[in-house]
């Protein structure tokens, strides 16, 4: 037998829950029909995307050289496409960015691995907040990085910042934040972002070396009524941000985003030949042509985003009448109830009895609750409620 990478088998061999519950629903659906399975396993925007998107891409098609369409770029992007996402950032948030702040990634997981892999060294480590997306701990995995996760504040998801401070030592390297948060749907408040920022910034004159604060953005533009999303390269120097296009414009499947690096930042030259490094070694070299050409003219324009407050609104006043118990979500589109045992897998396993596909806290290092993915046809919301009362009754 030839010799393997026995990690690189396991992590191929084992799916990730959410995507293990999604390939079931698949297999479920095809056994008693779609209509029947009440998948909210992924985060899968059923919203389309804006026509701008589908018409400037119809557009390119039929009047550009498909030679230049289709053709490499350069290796952080072409230079008039990341001009035209730092026009949009500047605008949209008051600080001068140029086309050599960003780097053009398959998405914000492939801008997180360029993050992660240009700025470990031997020995460091990384804060999470829980919950968080569990990709994380493979993504810091791989680049040689320890994880180290703040436990949740349950009442409201916001940061426990006494908790954070003491996990911070001198082996932090970062610290990743993710808001509006997937799996909960809270939103950081301006209040707690500055005070992050101070944390931050006491603990690197502190520890004599920046700690760099990486924001992984892929639902910035889902947020309620009520809630403000702070952009925090505003309040913190040192802020990576790691967006994607995949939600606001609903289109996940063409993987498209950006590492965002801090001009102001002395480290700046030096770190953007790290990523570009870092790219160069994991093998993310251009990202799709075609779609940086779509992005060079829908970048700032957003999908018809107001499903998800029906969708929410709809779950969350029926599992107030069912029993359940759920912080309201400030954004994305997850519900984070409690499971109405402690065991979650094993309430999770439950559900699947009333085919519905949910997916155990414990998978984001928060046991004893359940996500939600509610960025579905606003139908199956309907068809399911009687399944998630059904389900809540076994328990009485």
């Amino acid at each position: 037998m030839t010799p393997l990478s026995e990690e690189m088998v396991r992590l191929g061999s084992t799916r990730s829950v959410i995507r293990e519950l999604f390939e079931f629903g698949a297999r479920r659906s095809a056994e008693i029909g779609a209509e029947n399975v009440f998948d909210f396993s992924l985060g899968n925007p059923s919203a389309p995307p804006p026509r701008i998107v589908t018409e400037t891409a119809a557009e390119l098609l039929s009047t550009c050289d498909p030679a230049a369409l289709h053709s490499y770029t350069s290796a952080q992007g072409d230079a008039s496409v990341r001009a035209a996402i730092a026009r949009d950032l500047t605008a949209r948030f008051s600080l001068p960015y140029s086309p050599d702040d960003l780097y053009l990634t398959m998405g914000a997981a492939a801008a997180l691995c360029c993050a992660f892999k240009a700025l470990t060294c031997p020995g460091d480590s990384f804060v999470v907040l829980a919950p968080y997306f569990p990709e994380y701990q493979v993504f810091l995995q791989a680049a040689g990085a320890k994880m180290t996760v703040v436990p949740p504040r349950t009442r409201d998801f916001q940061i426990d910042l006494d908790a954070l401070d003491r996990a911070i030592d001198a082996h932090t390297k970062g610290v990743v934040v993710n808001s509006p948060n997937n799996p909960s749907g809270a939103v950081y408040s301006p209040e707690t972002c500055k005070q992050l920022a101070d944390l931050l910034t006491a603990k690197s004159e502190a520890y004599g070396h920046p700690i760099w604060l990486l924001s992984d953005e892929p639902y910035r533009e889902i947020v309620y009524p009520g809630a403000e999303v702070p952009w925090l390269p505003a309040l913190y120097r040192d802020t990576l941000v790691c967006y994607s296009y995949s939600k606001s414009l609903s289109i996940p499947g063409d993987r498209f985003g950006y590492l965002l690096i801090p001009p102001a930042s002395p480290d700046a030259k030096r770190l953007s030949f790290a990523v570009a490094g870092a790219a160069r070694s994991l093998g993310y070299v251009c990202a799709p042509t075609f779609f940086q050409r779509i992005m060079e003219r829908c970048t700032g324009y957003t999908a018809d985003l107001s499903v998800y407050a029906k969708n929410r609104d709809l779950l969350l006043e029926a599992f107030r009448s069912y029993g359940y118990s759920c912080v309201p979500p400030q954004g994305a589109f997850y519900l984070f109830p409690r499971t109405l045992e402690e065991d979650d897998g094993a309430f999770c396993e439950r559900a699947r009895k009333f085919d519905l596909l949910l997916v155990p806290g414990s998978s984001f290092g928060c046991p004893g609750h359940m996500r939600i993915s509610y960025c579905v046809p606003t139908e199956r919301i309907l068809r399911s409620l009687p399944a998630f009362q059904a389900l809540a009754q076994t328990y009485l």
